[in-house]
């Protein structure tokens, strides 16, 4: 048996990348322990033989060519077409190949080889960009579809032989084509054995990070992993851009850069799988505000975050630090009446127009002194109640300042667990 591997560059998503994958082998058609069909006619018997025995490819193109126009309907049709669709193979012309391919398994619609050939040259032109990329997804998407549902039918041992070789091929064009289809539990479905079957094959490895990724919701755990796989595995040019997106989606489930290095280092040892740690929920941020800065130090974004999520005795801690005691700061107008200013106090309310700061003055504030709605103003009040949700804090004894304090403060990024 003669195996012959073509090396085919593969162009993806991602840009500039590349990738060689191996072809099916080509098997000649006869198998072990099978009586071969017999052909009565002489003539059509030595035109048979002729073309088959050819030593030059194009020789044997010609006369297989030949032989299945003179004799469309002979018994040697479906080897006939397996060795000139081997033929054509290994002159790398691919176009005849998958003609080829295609009229043989209008003659056999189980014919292994021919459905692993169509199902990769499918894949390798899809995602090399080509201009029907649609069009030859969903002919491979059929084709791999197929040949796994064929296998139970298969009694030639060389195609036993072949088979987890061929389960990766279709398994990989139809978690692709699934893939483009936006169907993305079908995609891992598929990709996923096919990645466990050839680790290394970006071509593979990377769209199943995307498939795990594009999930609703996504599938960070494995995503993550499979993503820094696929940096690992890269081409060269591809590695920098893959290996940006990887961490970016670490970054954007674990909410910080601590620990990407030992999952990036582990996917490129090829070692097992490794736990990505979710991003702490806002009741341990807010404890970790508290244990790291004391509340009179706090700013009122802060206050703010840990009275909406701390636990009880986070909440307590911060009010009992500040209720009543006289608070200087600075926020934005969202509306006045000559006793009450509505204030927005964190640079998020500000942007959203929002106020989350009630001040109750004692006395009318002359008309004069009233800022305009949007302006920034500096003000003393002390805090005497707050609701959590919306976020509402009454201060009480309000007092205009004639000089600027800090700027609002940011409230706490927050970036809860998928």
């Amino acid at each position: 048996m003669k195996r012959i591997l073509l090396a085919v560059v593969l162009g993806v998503s991602v840009g500039a990348a590349a990738q060689t994958t191996a072809q099916p082998a080509q098997q000649q058609p006869a198998a072990q322990g099978q009586a071969a069909p017999v052909i009565k006619d002489p003539a059509e018997y030595n035109a048979y033989v002729s073309a088959v025995q050819q030593s030059d490819p194009s020789a044997k193109i010609s006369g297989l060519e030949a032989f299945l126009t003179q004799y469309p309907s002979s018994v040697m049709k479906t080897q006939a077409l397996e060795i000139l669709m081997g033929a054509y193979q290994q002159s790398n012309n691919i176009k005849k190949t998958m003609e080829t391919a295609d009229k043989l398994i209008a003659a056999d619609p189980c014919n292994e080889r021919a459905l692993a050939l169509l199902s990769y040259f499918d894949r390798v032109l899809a995602q090399g960009g080509d201009k029907n990329a649609t069009q030859e997804l969903a002919d491979g998407k059929k084709d791999g579809e197929q040949g796994l549902s064929c296998f139970d039918k298969v009694t030639d041992p060389e195609i036993k032989k072949m088979q987890p070789q061929m389960t990766g091929i279709f398994n990989s064009v139809v978690g692709i084509a699934d893939l483009n289809d936006k169907d993305y539990p079908d995609a891992v479905k598929y990709l996923k054995p096919a990645v466990d079957a050839n680790p290394n094959d970006f071509s593979v490895v990377y769209p199943l990070a995307l498939a795990y990724l594009s999930q609703t919701p996504p599938d960070y755990q494995n995503g993550i992993w499979f993503a820094a796989r696929a940096a690992a595995v890269a081409p060269g040019p591809a590695e920098p851009q893959i290996e940006k997106y990887a961490k970016a989606q670490y970054v954007k489930f674990h909410a910080g850069e601590d620990g990407w290095t030992d999952v990036l280092a582990a996917a490129k040892s090829n070692g097992a799988q490794v736990a990505i740690k979710p991003a702490p929920t806002p009741a341990e941020q807010a404890h970790n505000m508290i244990t790291t800065t004391s509340p009179d130090k706090m700013d009122f974004a802060t206050w703010e975050f840990v009275l909406q999520n701390g636990s009880s005795d986070d909440q307590q801690a911060v009010w009992n630090a500040i209720k009543g005691k006289a608070v200087q700061m600075n926020g934005v107008v969202i509306s006045t009446t000559p006793t009450q200013f509505m204030i927005a106090g964190s640079s998020d309310d500000i942007d959203a127009k929002k106020a989350d700061i009630t001040l109750n003055f004692e006395d009318k504030v002359p008309p004069r002194l009233i800022p305009k709605d949007g302006a920034s103003f500096d003000f003393q009040g002390e805090p005497s109640s707050y609701t959590p949700n919306p976020f509402m804090m009454v201060m009480d004894k309000g007092q205009l300042l004639r000089t600027k304090s800090e700027t609002p403060a940011k409230k706490p990024a927050h970036k809860p667990a998928s």
